[in-house]
């Protein structure tokens, strides 16, 4: 059974949590604190917080698996994830079902937590669970697949800040999971630079097979860009963050550049370094620097 666990969770990558759960928690801490309306602060309460981390862990992990058994087929085409725990046979598709269903289930459970002060993170889990499996079948229908992802992941902060303070349109969060949204598209963008050749002769939708890699790098700047200003403009609405929060996203700026010169057109043997250490350090410090600058 722990073999079984032990292959669940790498199938899933579930280390990978670390993209999502810091810009969540985040959120949870700006939403705690006073915002830039003078609205009071909300009590701490370590139920909210471990709502937020048991929602995170189990929407993840469903969506990832449920994109293991979407792509089960296509992977096994693929070279490059032909030897992935579905193709390859070590983990059954009865198992994966079963596993997705039982995070699923995890992650409207989790929910519950919230009550009874909050109800709508539970009205909302069906939602958005349908919305986060959704993705597993964008790349088979529109370009726009990369930014569906970051979509995924910009639920991640709005869902925090709404389970903490009720709000659905309140500014800070929403700037916030813009933010997180182009990053993680920009990212995604590089990423599939490694199927391209697949992508295209499968007819799958991604801005690589339709632009070429050297016009997905550059759309893919474009939008780390737009991250960037995004999270310069966040002080403007949520007047808790200062000067320290600005010099950390300086730093975030020049870690995403290194990112692109790490990734080169001619040059894609370099892309998990990109996407794996360097997105992990600009999630943990995106929290980190947003964090100090809130408590000090």
């Amino acid at each position: 059974m722990f073999q079984r666990v032990r292959l669940l969770l790498e199938m899933i990558r579930f280390s990978h949590t670390l993209f999502a759960a810091p810009p969540a928690i985040l959120a949870a801490m700006m939403a705690w604190t006073a915002n830039a309306h003078g609205d009071p602060p909300i009590p701490f309460r370590w139920r909210d917080l471990a709502g937020i981390l048991v929602c995170i862990v189990f929407a993840r992990s469903a969506a990832m698996a449920l994109n293991r058994l979407a792509d089960r087929r296509l992977d096994a085409l693929n070279p490059r994830t032909a030897m992935r725990h579905l193709p390859a046979g070590t983990l059954s598709v009865g198992s994966v079902v079963v596993f997705t269903v039982a995070c699923s289930w995890g992650f409207v459970a989790g929910t519950l937590l919230f009550l009874p002060h909050n109800r709508i993170p539970l009205f909302a889990s069906a939602p958005v669970l349908l919305f986060l499996f959704s993705y597993s079948y964008a790349k088979r229908v529109t370009i726009l697949a990369h930014f569906w992802l970051g979509a995924a992941l910009m639920l991640a902060p709005l869902a925090a800040w709404v389970a903490i303070r009720g709000e659905i349109f309140a500014g800070a969060p929403w700037i916030l999971g813009a933010a997180i949204m182009l990053w993680v598209a920009g990212f995604d963008m590089i990423y599939s630079c490694q199927d391209t050749a697949f992508d295209v002769k499968m007819r799958l939708f991604s801005v690589p097979a339709r632009f070429g890699i050297v016009a997905a790098l550059r759309f893919a700047a474009v939008c780390h860009v737009g991250m960037i200003a995004l999270l310069f403009s966040l002080p403007l609405v949520y007047n808790d963050f200062g000067a320290f929060f600005l010099g950390g996203v300086a730093c975030l700026a020049v870690l995403l550049a290194y990112e692109h010169r790490l990734v080169r057109p001619d040059d894609l043997t370099r892309v998990n370094q990109a996407f794996f250490h360097v997105n992990a350090l600009v999630s943990v410090g995106l929290l980190a620097i947003g964090a100090i600058d809130l408590w000090f």
